[in-house]
Parts: structure tokens; sequence; C-alpha cells
């Protein structure tokens, strides 16, 4: 490793000695941010998940079976389906397969669906169209059969869902870049008042001919270190948060959405990344930042 580099950290861990208070307060404040960071990340990553589901049912509409409707009176109501010309192909969906489906889309929170003691999904028919726009009248003929409970699709539904979920992504991605901007200027105020403490150092430093990045690597290191340490401390509670929501209210979700939340496996990689990258940018970056009144910035 590089002698500069072995000395910038080094250095970096005695000025985080030196300032326990400020370093504390920074690292408070940063874990903080990357705290509401990652929860929005989360948010956000459901919501597009829940908006590509919303989008892969346009073209299909679920006709739900009555518990009572046999499969030769379900056969039936198929042969009326594949006779209508807006009708791409129809296939049954027995309530056995419905879970099983549920189970490969859960991966590894299937486990959540096991707790049930009765399937409560229903037998039904899959009728997928040629053009969206022929749905509500699929629709109407669908609701009108005999051995029908339910037809699962609502186009005005729909519409407004993904209009709902398009208004949280804005918003989220919004509210994530300002707290990116805050988190960066905590951290280069929290290392510039360490600045302010050694400028008489720095100046003579700049007097024997010490380069700027020589000054500057240190300061450098030290925002990265908080940055890390708080991208760990936060990465770990956002996904136990996440591990516990997924375990105690998956299921709900599925039932009142007919989808579940992302793979935790999955989210939680992502999010380490996420975090990590986070930690290096808002630490070297609020630390350039300090500096440069400091430093001659040619």
């Amino acid at each position: 490793m590089n002698n500069k580099l072995i000395q910038s950290i080094v250095q970096a861990i005695r000025q985080i000695g030196r300032n326990k208070t400020m370093v504390f307060a920074s690292l408070f404040s940063i874990t903080a941010i990357l705290l509401i960071l990652g929860l929005f990340f989360i948010l956000l990553v459901n919501v597009n998940n829940m908006s590509q589901g919303i989008k892969s049912t346009f073209d299909q509409v679920q006709v739900n079976l009555l518990d009572t409707t046999t499969r030769d009176e379900a056969s039936e109501l198929m042969q009326q389906f594949e006779a209508m010309d807006a009708i791409e192909n129809v296939t049954y969906q027995a309530r056995e397969t419905a879970l099983e489906n549920w189970k490969v889309k859960w991966g590894d929170n299937a486990d959540l669906l096991d707790r049930l003691t009765v399937n409560p999904l229903p037998n039904a028919i899959i009728v997928k169209l040629h053009n969206v726009e022929d749905a509500e009248d699929v629709v109407a003929v669908a609701r009108a059969m005999k051995g029908v409970e339910r037809v699962a699709y609502s186009q005005d539904t729909v519409d407004k869902l993904i209009s709902v979920t398009n208004g949280i992504q804005v918003v989220a991605l919004v509210l994530i870049a300002f707290l990116l901007v805050v988190s960066v200027i905590v951290v280069s105020n929290t290392i510039k008042l360490t600045v302010l403490a050694r400028e008489r150092e720095i100046t003579i430093m700049k007097y024997i001919g010490a380069t700027n990045w020589y000054i500057r690597g240190p300061f450098l290191m030290e925002g990265i270190t908080l940055g890390l340490i708080a991208a760990a401390i936060s990465g770990v509670i956002v996904s136990s948060l996440y591990h516990y929501v997924v375990q105690s209210f998956g299921l709900d979700f599925m039932m009142v959405l007919q989808m579940g939340f992302v793979r935790e496996n999955f989210l939680i990689t992502n999010l380490a990344i996420v975090f990590i990258s986070l930690g290096i940018s808002i630490g070297a970056v609020g630390s350039i930042i300090s500096m440069r009144r400091f430093l001659d910035t040619k």
C-alpha cells in the first residue's frame, strides 16, 4: 500500500480520536440521514415493483370462479371465451397452482405462505387479451356468466394506482436528492471544525511546501471513514427493519394487493452497495468542500 495513503489513514484515525464529541455528532447525523435514505430506497424499489406488477396485468383478465363451479363447467366457460375475437388465449388456473405461483414469486419469503391453514385463492380462468382496449367488453361478458364469483380487472383502478405509484416515485427521488445534499453539508461542517482547530498547523505545512493533496489526505480519509461507519450502522438497522416488516406483514400485503415485497436477499444486497457508495461519496465530497477555503483550488 502507498506510504502516503497509510499516513493519511493513520492521521485520520488520530483526528477522529481527538474530536470524539464532534465525530459522534457527525456520525449520528449521517446515520440518521442514511436511515431515512434507506427507507425511501426500500419504498422506491417496492413501489416500482408494484407498478411493474400492475402494468403486467393490463393484458389479462382473471375470472375467479365460485367454489361450486365444477371443472366441466369451467371448460364450458373457457370455450365461450375462446370464441371471442378479442381473446388471445385462455387457461385454467387451479387454486393449488395459483398458490404455487405465489411461492415462486415470493422466492426467499415463500415460507410466509406456509402459515396458511386453508388456501384462500380461488380456481380461476386467465383470459389473455389481444388488445387492452377490449378489456371492458370482455369483463362485461365475464361478469354475466354463470359460475363466476368475481372478475379481477378494473382499468380505472389500475390507472389510478399507476398514477399514485408514479407520484410516490417522484417524491421519493426528490427527497433522496435533498437528503444527499444535507448529508454532504453535515460532513463538510464537521470536518471544517477539525480544519479550523488545525488552521495554524495547515498554514505551517503550506509554508514548508506541502502539497494540497498531502494536507487534504487525512481529512478526506476521515470523511470517508465516518461515511463508511454510518453506512454500516444504518445498513444493519434498515435491513433488520425490512426483514421484520416482510415477516410480519408480507402475507397481509400479498392478500390485499396480490403481490409480494421485493425479495430480501436482492434488496439487502443492493442496499449494501448503495450505502457503501453513498458513505464513501458523502464523506469524500464533504471533506473536499470543507477544505476549499484553506487550500488553493488549482
